[in-house]
């Protein structure tokens, strides 16, 4: 059922939220068809009807964030600026907080003292995993080649003596 409303000749059309999968599969037919249809603009809608539109990356970070959480998994959102205790840059990382505190003395990965406390940003955690990730595949890659000119990828498997 649509509700209209309106007056001095102007109709509003209000589809009732049942309604909503059918005028969807509408749209879309008209789209198989070839009729123009105009991309719709992703909106939050709330309780009472009132739609706000979002940009693009808006909506696909909550669609992932949707996503997760229908998987049982757990979502934080934090500004990159947000800055971290040790403990929790440490879990993170998925990593020790010992094992935190040695990279952050080393120089790996940029802190700041607040008192005693060190205070690590979440964008230099993000920086890390990302400069991790591509020394770990150089390195692969690098072995992938010494195996390669070493010949061990042209071996034929033997029989094992029992």
């Amino acid at each position: 059922m649509v509700t209209q409303s309106g007056g001095a000749g102007a109709s509003t059309y209000m589809p009732e939220s049942e309604d909503l999968a059918e005028i969807i599969d509408f749209v879309r037919v008209l789209g198989e068809r070839g009729v123009e249809v105009p991309e719709p603009q992703p909106a939050l809608v709330d309780r009472d009807g009132r739609r706000v539109e979002i940009p693009a990356p808006v909506f696909e970070a909550l669609r992932q964030v949707v996503t997760a959480m229908s998987h049982g998994q757990g979502v934080t959102i934090a500004p990159h600026n947000a800055m971290l205790t040790t403990q929790e840059a440490a879990d993170f990382l998925g990593i020790s907080r010992p094992t935190l505190v040695r990279l952050l003395t080393d120089g790996e990965i940029p802190f700041e003292l607040r008192g005693r406390h060190r205070r690590v940003m979440l964008a230099h955690l993000l920086d890390y995993q990302d400069r991790s990730r591509t020394d770990r595949r150089a390195a692969l890659d690098g072995m992938v080649r010494e195996g390669e000119a070493a010949g061990l990828y042209d071996l034929r498997p033997t029989t094992v003596p029992r």
